[in-house]
């Protein structure tokens, strides 16, 4: 099957968008926290979070275009501050009800049942329940020109998660969290590792490592010394 442009624009609007939001794959499910001067909260789902750099530590999510009521950009236009909380499997079934039209002075976190936590020196709520959370500063808003969608870049300001998910080397293991990732609009998925795999040079094979990072066997660094020796 081949769909071309022509296509694609004369398809119906939600089939479209449903089709162009399937067709990117897995995307990472977080909830933004947020709230405005007259202590409303708002909590809404999204599947657009990327990683934009690490030093500082950037982060990035999109959001829809400023021409109606957009709550949780308005909230961090106007307080500069926002938090990101991993969705894992326990908690899905709510964190997509965030994505209902609730009225401003209408908590999400209320509506759906998920509890907002308040670190003493941070404005923005988090997801008590959430695994995964990060306190974020809001650092710069990009107005995409094609589409005026609004690309939100913070730089992570405080980071929680479970102590057995850092590993030595600072991988985070997402799965021992039990994080869903997204596919389309409304698809939730778990996940299973295949690999961690060494860094990849020109003049080396990639081999498998543990958790930790480090060879996952001595065959495997044999293999690997084996191999090198035969590009060599």
């Amino acid at each position: 099957m081949m769909l071309n442009q022509h296509d694609i624009k004369s398809m119906d609007q939600l089939s479209r968008v449903k089709l162009i939001n399937s067709v990117v794959g897995y995307k990472s499910a977080n909830l933004i926290g947020t709230v405005d001067a007259e202590g409303n909260e708002n909590l809404s789902i999204v599947s657009s979070v990327i990683h934009l750099g690490s030093s500082p530590a950037l982060i990035g999510f999109i959001s829809r275009p400023h021409s109606v009521e957009r709550h949780t950009l308005e909230n961090i236009i106007s307080s500069g501050y926002y938090t990101i909380n991993a969705v894992s499997a326990d908690i899905a079934l709510q964190a997509h009800q965030t994505s209902a039209r609730y009225e401003k002075n209408q908590s999400e976190f209320d509506m759906v049942g998920l509890c907002a936590q308040y670190d003493p020196d941070f404005p923005a709520p988090f997801v008590q329940q959430s695994r995964l959370k990060m306190g974020m500063r809001l650092v710069e808003r990009i107005t995409i020109a094609a589409n005026q969608t609004e690309l939100v870049i913070g730089e992570i300001d405080r980071l929680w998660l479970a102590q057995k998910a850092m590993m030595p080397d600072g991988y985070v293991d997402i799965e021992s969290l039990d994080l869903v990732t997204i596919s389309g609009l409304d698809s939730y998925h778990s996940t299973q590792r295949l690999h961690r795999l060494s860094y990849a040079k020109p003049d080396k094979v990639v081999y498998p490592l543990t958790l930790e990072g480090e060879p996952s066997s001595w065959q495997a660094i044999e293999q690997h010394k084996a191999q090198k020796g035969s590009l060599d």
